[in-house]
């Protein structure tokens, strides 16, 4: 009788937990009966909205709310938007990201990929014409810079740390210093001659923005040559709101973790097959391109 009254008593138990948890989950879900997404502008927003619509698709049906996918114009629109609460996830560069934290935005980065070959960065890279003369940076000055956007760590803020430690300041070293607004532009503009040097991002000889543009007929890859590579910059986060609720972040989190496997179509999609999974970042992960950001300010303010 004793066993059976303790058997019936934890059930009864468990029974309740269950069903606070689920009312718990109800309770987000009252709050919040839809989740936006947004992601910085990498490249023109039909293929941001192309590559993200199966993945969006499946966190809306894991999470059991509607996931709304949101292109911003440029990479502050994200920032502004986590700052007054209308993104809830943001898929952000690392410096976009830094800059939110530098500017008190209450965000935590959650996830970002590991590359298929084990590594978890890209790099930034100049690009000029293959068949311009151009060697090295230094035969480059009075000629056209072409960056991306000035929260863009590839496109930015690494190729301006890179410029600094070869004593260039780029206001004064090139003739003029053009923002692009995304990867595919600075591109483009190299291509059309706009500009006789671009930033941009590589992670690998097969997945770069340029074999991306390559593959949609926007670009060849044999027109454009590599005269500069940084150091490994850490892969991008993805950042949820720091006052979401705990087991709203858990769902998130898994959504996220599982997707390789659950829908795994999607997943490759993202990178083009380049990625193998998701992986568990914090703050601390980002702390060195926190100080890069706050380096650049620094010498923003030299300058002026």
């Amino acid at each position: 009788m004793f066993t059976r009254r303790l058997i019936l008593g934890t059930a009864l138990a468990t029974g309740t937990l269950a069903l606070a948890g689920a009312a718990h989950a109800q309770d987000w879900k009252a709050k919040y009966p839809e989740l936006v997404l947004a992601v910085v502008p990498a490249e023109n927003a039909s293929g941001v909205t192309e590559r993200y619509a199966p993945f969006v698709e499946y966190l809306s049906k894991e999470l059991g709310t509607k996931v709304t996918l949101r292109v911003a114009n440029d990479y502050a629109a994200v920032i502004e938007g986590q700052r007054n609460g209308s993104i809830h996830i943001a898929g952000y560069g690392p410096a976009s990201y830094s800059r939110a934290v530098v500017t008190g935005v209450k965000v935590e980065p959650f996830r970002t990929t590991i590359n298929n070959d084990g590594t978890v960065g890209y790099y930034s890279v100049f690009y000029v014409r293959a068949d311009s003369p151009y060697k090295t940076i230094e035969d480059l000055k009075g000629k056209n810079l072409g960056l991306v956007d000035p929260n863009s760590t590839s496109g930015n803020n690494v190729p301006r740390f890179v410029l600094n430690k070869l004593k260039i300041v780029p206001e004064s070293y090139f003739a003029h210093v053009t923002y692009t607004g995304s990867h595919e532009n600075a591109v483009l503009a190299l291509q059309q001659k706009t500009v006789d040097i671009a930033a941009n991002w590589w992670n690998a000889e097969d997945d770069s923005n340029l074999t991306r543009m390559a593959a949609k007929g926007l670009a060849k890859k044999e027109d454009f040559r590599i005269i500069s590579k940084s150091d490994l910059i850490p892969n991008s986060p993805y950042a949820y709101l720091a006052d979401l609720p705990p087991d709203l972040k858990a769902a998130i989190a898994k959504a996220f973790d599982e997707a390789p496997t659950k829908a795994k179509a999607a997943f490759d999609k993202l990178s083009d097959g380049k990625d193998r999974e998701f992986k568990v970042v914090d703050a601390k992960y980002y702390e060195g391109v926190v100080e890069l950001i706050k380096f650049i300010d620094s010498l923003r303010k030299q300058k002026s």
